[in-house]
């Protein structure tokens, strides 16, 4: 008998071995799986460090889940006040406050609502995010990110995932296509109508710093219209735009500017450099009016089931908040506190952001493995756990693995960067039994992608446990 055991996992572990030959030559893979006592089923490259990509949302949703109140609702919305003639927007870290016309909940409309009961005539209108340091972007993101959603900036005061939506309509063959926005940023429209039943290649480009968006390419005639989703540089600013126009429809005169405020970073934002807690932040003048987002659990659903960088984000400033000033180093810092329970040595990570997006990321397979274990002995950890995709069901797995012995009984969190893939969860194997498990591929060359490879990989595993 155990001569047969040794001989079907030499096979097995020859089939996972061809699989992860499939990504080719020049990549480097890491792949640990654990049983559910704890024993190392695979352990490839296992304390390598490897660029995460968005597998750093499983740190970032965890320290979540272990540091702020998930299940009430969630307690940072945004308010207004009225300061002298001036309308002040107060942002506290909410990911999900809506400028929408169908908004339900979370609704800017309600806070525009609430001045037009108070006053009539306004001067300024100004986007206060100072609840967090000015820390826009991480650190090590690639700038030709910024034009796009995924690396729009980051702030306590954000609206509609920060983005400008930009519909490009097609007209008549070889004739200029429509394009219309909300009317923030600037068009610049050279992209033309192409001929029907086509591809088309619609493009777009804004530098930093710019208000102007260059949108390129072709749209077949015919073709529905395409929504692009702008990534924009100052997100308070944009907020108080949305709140003035929301106040002129609403009756209320606006006669002075949109304006910002911002708090700099500095010495005091580094847990490192000041030595103690921070000093207590002064007393909130009243609001006038407050939203109440739901349960903070919907946000971080939404944000490991899509892959949401920009809530990710907002996550680790918002831990930061606690028991500091809402910076990165101070979520950086609960980071590695959470970690050190867990049993992850330090050397075996570094995260420099909480959504994935900064190169400077780097995890091994077996600390992440150690994250998902410890996890799973929470009393969040069920929760948490219902977060994470389910493979050929939903999220960023909905298309992968359907069809095969790990639909729906995979569930883990993707990650997708230049030359890197990554995928770490839990499965369920053909005997019942459950795995944990961390896969990562870095290094391919000309950015091909692993994930045929990784999956490939886990189907053997699965199949042979």
């Amino acid at each position: 008998m155990l001569l047969l055991s040794l001989l079907l996992a030499a096979a097995a572990d020859r089939q996972v071995e061809a699989a992860l030959a499939q990504a080719g030559p020049g990549t480097r893979i890491g792949l640990v799986v654990v049983d559910d006592r704890g024993r190392e089923i695979v352990a490839i490259r296992p304390d390598e460090r490897f660029v995460p990509a968005s597998n750093t949302k499983l740190f970032t949703t965890a320290l979540a889940f272990a540091t702020l109140e998930t299940a009430a609702p969630d307690d940072a919305g945004a308010s207004v006040r009225l300061e002298g003639g001036d309308v002040i927007l107060r942002g506290h870290g909410d990911a999900r406050l809506s400028g929408a016309a169908d908004c339900v909940t979370d609704c800017l409309r309600d806070l525009a609502a609430a001045i037009a009961r108070e006053t009539r005539v306004v001067r300024d209108v100004i986007g206060d995010d100072t609840y967090f340091p000015d820390e826009r972007w991480p650190a090590g993101m690639s700038w030709n990110n910024m034009a796009g959603r995924y690396g729009t900036a980051i702030s306590a005061l954000t609206i509609d995932d920060n983005v400008v939506a930009v519909t490009v309509t097609p007209t008549t063959p070889g004739a200029p296509a429509i394009a219309t926005g909300d009317g923030y940023l600037a068009l610049d429209m050279e992209a033309v109508t192409g001929a029907a039943g086509t591809d088309g290649d619609l493009g777009y480009a804004r530098m930093p710093g710019s208000d102007r968006l260059r949108v390129t390419g072709t749209i077949p005639a015919g073709a529905p219209a395409r929504t692009l989703l702008v990534g924009i540089d100052d997100p308070a600013h944009y907020a108080a735009w949305r709140l003035a126009a929301l106040l002129r429809a609403a009756g209320v005169r606006v006669t002075g500017t949109i304006a910002v405020r911002h708090r700099p970073i500095g010495p005091g934002d580094d847990p490192a450099t000041r030595g103690a807690a921070p000093p207590a932040r002064p007393p909130a003048p009243k609001a006038l009016a407050r939203l109440t987002p739901p349960p903070l659990a919907e946000d971080v659903r939404a944000t490991n089931k899509v892959s949401q960088n920009l809530h990710a984000d907002l996550l680790l400033r918002r831990v930061g908040a606690v028991a500091g000033t809402g910076s990165v180093a101070d979520g950086q810092a609960a980071m590695q506190a959470m970690l050190t329970r867990a049993g992850v040595p330090r050397w075996r990570y570094d995260l420099s952001d909480g959504s994935g997006m900064s190169s400077y990321n780097r995890v091994t397979p077996r600390a992440t493995v150690a994250l998902l274990r410890w996890a799973a002995t929470q009393g969040w950890g069920a929760a948490w756990r219902e977060t994470l995709p389910v493979a050929g069901v939903d999220g960023t797995l909905a298309r992968r693995f359907a069809g095969t012995p790990l639909e729906r009984r995979l569930s883990a969190k993707t990650g997708t960067l230049n030359a890197a893939n990554a995928l770490a969860g839990y499965l369920t194997t053909a005997k019942g039994r459950t795995l944990t498990f961390a896969a990562y591929a870095n290094d391919m060359p000309e950015d091909a992608s692993a994930t045929a490879a990784i999956d490939a990989a886990l189907l053997a595993v699965a199949a042979g446990n």
